[in-house]
């Protein structure tokens, strides 16, 4: 599957929604992690009782904004595993907070809500990078002290 710009324009728009609206709440105490859920996306959906509204429904990549009781993310399903990690590696760069599984993720814009999220379906968190803190340039000044 080749990731197209479209597609990642889509998902980077999605996760600024979800920057401008917020996330629910989560944390508390650690727990261990489930086994790595799988399905389609309705069933990955219905184990952590939201309703999808799907957004992109392709032969390669299906997307769907989801809210429950943790907050509101934005839940992906791949055809293949290439495709997810492509797709990934491009997200990324728009910075949030992604749960993956083999052939899906879940993108959050608070860690408690992918944290969450893992308590049920399992599965690695990966951060993505926040470009909008820029360190001071070498030489740069500043007052405070």
């Amino acid at each position: 599957m080749k990731v197209t710009r479209p597609m990642l324009a889509v998902t980077a728009a999605a996760a600024a929604a979800l920057v401008v609206t917020g996330c629910g709440s989560g944390g508390g105490t650690e727990k261990s992690v489930p086994a790595t859920a799988t399905g389609s996306l309705e069933h990955l959906a219905a184990e952590v009782k939201c309703t999808p509204d799907m957004q992109t429904d392709a032969d390669e990549l299906r997307q769907a904004l989801c809210k429950n009781a943790d907050g509101k993310f934005i839940l992906l399903t791949f055809a293949t595993d290439r495709g997810q990690r492509e797709w990934i590696n491009g997200a990324k760069d728009y910075g949030g907070h992604y749960l993956v599984g083999r052939k899906w993720v879940a993108v959050g814009e608070e860690t408690s809500t992918v944290t969450a999220l893992r308590d049920t379906l399992g599965g690695d968190i990966e951060e993505g990078t926040d470009h909008s803190v820029h360190e001071p340039s070498e030489g740069a000044t500043h007052s405070g002290h």
